[in-house]
């Protein structure tokens, strides 16, 4: 007897239909998983088998085989589990009905016939609705992630017997419904606010340019000086997530098994702080079995590197692509895996080893070979695709001590928010989002200084030796400047303050 089931495999952030196919013959008793799967997924005759048994049915003492098609995508994950263990039955005659090919069957079975939470639900619910399935059946856990789909029927299945009654027609399940304009209602409550950072005036300014561009940015300052704090408080004043970016977001999440129980979407800015001894594939993606990155986990959101020199050369060169491009891919001889990264780069250094070169308080133990040594491992090219460099220097203890509370995150976000909003009328149609996204034609366009400016950035390239990128950086950060002010000509003011965030290449870091 031949019964066919419908699942699914993820590839990346993206799911794709898998049709499950098991034949039992006569012969020894046996059990095959064919089709490229991986150990997970040919342990699965075991993990059925005892679910079959647990759950009152009979297991068939034959030859049976399972083919997962098409058979040149490679299959990973426990979640093949559901569609087999009703594949085998209904090769039986104990499932029948048109139910069993409008809906895809996802979850992992324990030994007892429950359904276990499985990762990647929610691009298998996307990519069911995109094939115009019916509905799907997933684990209860899993119900809210992928209940934020509409348009198709998400059913919670708690075990297999429930699956059958449900699929043989014996026994109703209502699809869950998950309101999801609620979701992403109201200003996300962050924990930390920048009214708790005391000082650092210019390095704030800063990182409210950044947030209204989405520019990336270099702090480099002495230790014990607020980088850290202010990194962690950026996304509080980054505008709140579209629904488009809290899915784009959530699917990464989903896919990496990160989205916490009963977690629907990700409605805060992702804030990613890896630790420096990370790999190259633990930070853009990858590995045996490839998967996110830090880069695709920041997706919409922040990507903090602190005490940027000490990570591997090596590690930070492999930032380059997703910096520039926005996305991460990962080839292999059998196919090429695209993860998204469209992430703010946040990243912290101090300014030479010990920590205190040109501090006003404590006196710099380092001589200038160790110095260059140490800053010889900031790349150029990786300099150049940081569009602000700020210094960050030792706080008085007058400014430190003050009573008065500084400004709050939501004032800041207003402010933000508004420089988004005519970002989003300039760009209307282009597929572009913030002025860091900007490529020359549009730079060319939009950013083009009247002759004093012209003059004054011609100056500046000569003087501090800028490299046509930093130029175009320059061109940036000045139109974000611009959009702050509620201008929309480039004065001189604004591009000299865009100068004056090019502190490495001014100091020669």
């Amino acid at each position: 007897m031949l019964a066919k089931t419908l699942s699914a495999c993820v590839v990346g952030v993206d799911a794709h239909p898998v049709e499950v196919e098991v034949d039992l013959a006569l012969g020894l008793p046996g059990f095959a998983t064919v089709g490229l799967a991986e150990g997970a997924v040919r342990e699965s005759k075991d993990r059925v088998k005892a679910a079959i048994k647990n759950s009152g049915y009979e297991f068939p003492n034959r030859r049976i085989t399972v083919n997962l098609a098409p058979a040149d995508v490679r299959k990973e994950g426990a979640h093949f589990d559901l569609s087999i263990a009703v594949g085998v039955l209904a090769a039986q005659d104990l499932v029948k009905g048109p139910r069993i090919r409008e809906y895809w069957l996802l979850g992992e079975v324990s030994l007892d016939g429950t359904l276990r939470r499985i990762p990647g639900c929610l691009p298998m619910a996307l990519a069911a609705k995109s094939r115009g399935m019916k509905g799907i059946l997933v684990p209860v856990e899993n119900a809210r992630e992928a209940g934020v789909v509409e348009g198709i029927d998400v059913l919670p299945v708690a075990s297999l017997p429930e699956a059958v009654e449900f699929l043989t027609g014996v026994r109703t399940i209502q699809p869950f419904d998950h309101p999801t304009d609620a979701l992403l209602r109201g200003v996300p409550d962050y924990p930390v606010d920048f009214n708790e950072v005391r000082g650092q005036d210019h390095a704030k300014r800063a990182l409210e340019i950044s947030a209204a561009g989405g520019h990336n940015v270099l702090m480099m300052g002495p230790p014990g000086t607020g980088k850290t704090m202010l990194a962690m408080r950026l996304p509080t004043i980054l505008p709140a997530m579209t629904f488009e970016e809290a899915l784009e977001t959530t699917k990464v999440f989903s896919v990496a098994g990160l989205l916490g129980p009963g977690e629907a979407l990700v409605t805060h800015r992702p804030f990613r702080s890896p630790h420096h001894t990370i790999s190259d594939a633990g930070l853009v993606g990858g590995g045996q079995n490839p998967k996110p990155g830090e880069v695709s986990l920041a997706h919409n959101g922040v990507l903090f590197l602190d005490e940027l020199p000490e990570f591997r050369k090596n590690v930070l060169e492999v930032l380059r692509q997703p910096l520039e491009d926005g996305r991460v891919v990962i080839s292999r001889v059998a196919a090429s895996i695209l993860y998204p990264a469209r992430f703010m780069l946040v990243a912290a250094s101090n300014p030479c080893p010990c920590g205190f070169l040109n501090d006003n308080e404590r006196a710099c133990t380092c001589n200038p070979a160790q110095v260059q040594k140490y800053r010889s491992k900031l790349s150029g090219p990786l300099m150049d695709r940081i569009d602000l460099h700020i210094e960050v220097p030792t706080v008085p203890f007058k400014e430190l001590s003050g009573l008065s509370p500084g400004e709050p995150s939501t004032v800041i976000r207003e402010r933000v928010e508004t420089a988004r909003r005519r970002q989003a009328e300039r760009f209307a149609g282009k597929r572009v989002y913030a002025n860091a996204q900007m490529g020359s034609r549009l730079i060319k366009k939009y950013c083009e200084p009247r002759e004093e400016g012209r003059r004054l950035l011609e100056s500046a390239m000569e003087k501090f030796k800028l490299s046509a990128r930093a130029y175009t950086r320059i061109l940036k950060v000045a139109r974000t400047i611009a959009d702050l002010a509620g201008s929309e000509d480039l004065e001189p003011t604004h591009l000299s303050e865009a100068v004056q965030y090019r502190a490495v290449d001014r100091f020669g870091v």
